[in-house]
């Protein structure tokens, strides 16, 4: 049976516990749980605060399928590195008390001091510094095709290759490719490449690019997500699969239908 999950993101009208209500009626068994939904400002014991969300997810018969890190990876200076890499260590260990391995890592923002052509080699020397900790701790690092920096999978897959490490690979996201300008073709192209470094996915959908975008429940926009699907089962895929959506009708309704349409196809 597949695992069905979604993103703490996008419901305006709930607040956590709420949200986390709504989501087993809804169809979900597992939920992406945000940096910020226990390390928020003013937070001084994260660790409590993760502890206090497992036994809300453990109520609802709900299970975490990743801990987004919210990190920025496009750092060249020393002490910049050094402060993303032990921060990201301690977001391992919040990530082990909730009970799951899979850590939803952003690319970062790009900035003057780190020039494009420097965006590999940055979040690349980040990793590395991560790699033997998260293989011994057994971690996965989902990176996410998100933003600007790393919302391209040939840079995804050059960056995976220089760190060189089965601890490090992506976070599918069906849809986030086409807002950044790829066209549905080069998408496919991704979702073939990366399927077998994939650790997690976000199943969204919608059309257009940039400001053209609109998102959509998933099958009602232009992505091709029985390819996604195709090529995740061809490499047997046995992670999440974590519904995201930014369409236009209220978030509980667009959520569901993202729901029944993952029981349906997936």
């Amino acid at each position: 049976m597949a695992k069905i999950g979604v993103i703490h993101y996008n419901f305006p009208q709930f607040d956590f516990e709420q949200f986390l209500d709504y989501c087993p009626g809804a169809g979900f068994s597992f939920v992406e749980v945000a940096i910020s939904d226990i390390w928020g400002n003013g937070v001084t014991n994260p660790e409590a605060e993760a502890e206090k969300v497992l036994g809300k997810l453990q109520a609802r018969g709900l299970q975490a399928s990743a801990l987004a890190a919210g990190n920025d990876f496009v750092v060249l200076e020393e002490g910049e590195i050094a402060e993303q890499v032990e921060r990201m260590k301690r977001i391992c260990g919040l990530a082990k008390i909730l009970g799951t391995s899979v850590i939803r890592t952003e690319g970062g923002q790009p900035k003057d001091s780190v020039p494009e052509e420097k965006w590999v080699d940055a979040i690349a020397g980040c990793f590395k510094r991560l790699a033997e900790f998260g293989e011994a701790n057994g971690i996965k690092f989902a990176m996410d095709n998100h933003g600007w920096c790393t919302n391209d999978g040939d840079r995804q897959l050059a960056i995976i290759q220089a760190v060189g490490s089965p601890c490090v690979g992506v976070n599918l996201d069906t849809m986030n490719y086409r807002w950044f300008g790829h066209s549905v073709p080069e998408i496919n192209r991704f979702y073939a490449m990366l399927a077998k470094h994939t650790f997690h996915t976000h199943m969204k959908d919608g059309t257009g690019s940039r400001g053209e975008y609109v998102g959509a429940a998933l099958g009602e926009g232009e992505i091709d997500l029985a390819c996604a699907v195709k090529c995740l089962h061809e490499v047997g895929y046995d992670g999440v699969w974590c519904a995201e959506y930014e369409g236009q009708e209220p978030t509980d309704i667009g959520y569901k239908k993202c729901a029944d349409w993952m029981h349906a196809n997936i």
